[in-house]
């Protein structure tokens, strides 16, 4: 064998025990240690609040643009007349249906069905069609819409008067309801 072969061997052979060594002692510091242990845990506790927290902030984050978006949809108004009305939840629908299918647009789909149901004449029966067909991703985030909403009347009772369903939810504590879930 030819002398830079064998300085390579030897190389490559100390670089393999060094890495096993230290595997071993990874295993045994894991193992016995208490203190390394200790560190293991704290990281891991560390890890889990740090993703506790940014799923928080998101949250928060998707309320508000929610919030915003309600928000807008209020600014720009709604149809009045009756054709008006009919074309304009033709169009939302469809929006709200061809941005379901996409999962980065569910806020947009959302609102689009949002907009349906503010010009449908019985919002309350419209929910339930929701509800049977809407995603539910799609239909979370619109249940946080109408709660938001408090010009919204969504149902009435049996005794004909009408309730605002969507200030019982705000009341309740519960977002997704009315049935939404």
């Amino acid at each position: 064998m030819s002398r830079p072969v064998a300085i390579a061997t030897a190389v490559a052979a100390v670089a393999a025990t060094g890495a096993l060594a230290y595997a071993v002692y990874f295993d045994y510091s894991r193992r016995h240690s208490p203190e390394y242990r200790r560190v293991l845990r704290r990281n891991e506790r560390r890890q889990a609040r740090a993703e506790k927290d940014q799923a928080e902030a998101n949250a928060i984050a998707q309320r508000q643009s929610i919030k915003h978006a309600v928000d807008e949809a209020k600014d720009e108004g709604f149809p009045t007349g009756n054709d008006e009305k009919e074309a304009y939840f033709v169009e939302q629908v469809q929006n709200g249906e061809i941005f379901s299918q996409d999962p980065s647009k569910i806020i947009e789909a959302a609102l689009a069905f949002y907009r349906a149901l503010k010009v449908y004449p019985t919002p309350g029966d419209l929910i339930s069609i929701y509800d049977k067909t809407v995603p539910k991703p799609v239909l979370d985030v619109l249940a946080e819409m109408i709660a938001y909403d408090g010009t919204l009347k969504i149902g009435s009772s049996y005794t004909g008067s009408p309730i605002d369903m969507a200030e019982m939810m705000r009341e309740m504590g519960a977002i997704p309801g009315v049935g939404l879930d």
